[in-house]
Order: structure tokens, then sequence, then C-alpha cells
């Protein structure tokens, strides 16, 4: 997974934080972010490619039909959001073919839900609580009616994904807040089109707000919780 290093003045203080995208090919990521939106993402850091499409269907074998053909299979980073899927539990697979003619298919892999709408634990879906996590962490978030933003959510470990499909074709610039409204830092003339903040940028459990700006034009303000670090029970 390529990492990249990025240096965010926050409080006055200037501090050192690992940055790093989706999923390098053949491995892909599917996340759930809720209100029917399925984020489908990936690196390449295969080489040339004549072509990259997105392939669905009901059954992880069989049954795939195209619901895209990225326009640019040589980005580094790419990305798309399914909001015409009709069921949550579709399989996902990418086909693509390398500069030599050679096409491979993907594994099949399913959206993985972004529990940050339901809880604030980190918990995931299938793991068990010890009653002494619960017992300390009165922060539960019984909030089914909380939708994430499409470009600003938690992942399934718990970091912040900046989702930006279109990123190479504008200039998108994110600020970044504390409950109160403080600023805390901000990222300028972002040109990933998926990109990964550790939680620990943001110091503590909680919830946060961003502003996502294109140009000078405010795109979305909205928020997210990072949770704090739980225990689970092996």
């Amino acid at each position: 997974m390529k990492h990249l290093v990025l240096l965010f003045l926050v409080m006055g203080c200037v501090a050192a934080t690992t940055v790093f995208a989706q999923d390098t090919l053949p491995r892909f990521s599917v996340n759930n972010v809720g209100n029917n939106r399925i984020i489908i993402g990936w690196v390449n850091g295969l080489g040339a490619m004549r072509q990259i499409s997105i392939q669905r269907s009901f059954d992880s074998t069989q049954g795939y039909k195209t619901i895209l053909s990225v326009a640019d299979p040589n980005a580094a980073q790419n990305g798309f959001a399914d909001t015409k899927a009709p069921s949550d539990h579709m399989y996902y697979r990418l086909f693509y073919v390398l500069g030599n003619g050679t096409y491979y298919f993907t594994p099949a892999r399913k959206p993985y839900f972004d529990t940050a709408r339901v809880t604030a634990t980190g918990a995931r879906p299938g793991d068990t609580l010890s009653k002494k996590a619960v017992a300390k962490d009165s922060a539960i978030i019984k909030n089914p009616g909380f939708v994430p933003s499409f470009y600003v959510y938690t992942n399934n470990a718990g970091d912040v994904y900046i989702n930006l499909p279109d990123a190479d074709k504008k200039k998108y610039n994110l600020k970044f807040f504390d409950e109160a409204n403080n600023l805390l830092f901000d990222i300028k003339d972002i040109k990933e089109t998926g990109l990964t903040l550790d939680k620990t940028n943001f110091y503590h459990a909680g919830w946060f707000w961003f502003e996502l700006y294109n140009e000078d034009k405010l795109v979305e303000r909205h928020k997210f919780y990072v949770a704090r670090v739980v225990n689970y029970v092996k």
C-alpha cells in the first residue's frame, strides 16, 4: 500500500502524518457509506493499463455485469460511487487489461458497512465488545438517522477516508474543525482521488466537522465521528 507523508500544522505545532490510499491492484476496497452508496476504490501499481472495468453481480462467481469502464485506466488512484445497486449485498470485482494485452479478474468482494453510522466504539460487524470496554465507553451512538458524507467518512479501521473521485479535474481544499468549530488543520489542492488520514491526527474521540471547497466555493460542510480504541473479545 502506498504511503504518503504530509506535514500538518495543528494548533500551532507541526506534526508528521502518514497518509495512505486504497488497496493496490489486484486488491481494491468496497465500502458501504449508507444512503445506497457503495464506494469502490483502488491504486494502480501494475503499470500501463488498457482497460479497467467495475463489475457487479448477485453471485460471487457468475452473472457479472459491467457497470463502468473508467475513463483513465492509467490513473494512479481511482474510484467510483455506485448509487444504483439493487442491494447492499452485491458482489463486486474488477476486470483489467494490462498494456501487453493480458487480462485478469480480481477476486470478488462484498461491501463493508461503515460502522461509524451506528457506533462510536469502532466495533466491526461480528465483533463482540467486552463488558469492561462497554462499561468504560458510554458513547455508543444509537443514531440510525445519521447519513455519512459521500466525501469524508470513517472507514473499517476507524480512520478518516477522503473520497474525491474527480480530484484530478477539480481544485479541492479541505478544512477540519473540532466540535467547537476551532480550525485544526487544512489540506490544500488535493489531487488524489482517495486518501486515508490516521485517526491520531484528531487527538481524541468525538465528533469533528469538515468543510470541502472547490477553489473558493463550498461543496459541503458535514461531520464524522472518530472512535476511541477499545479492546475486543477474541
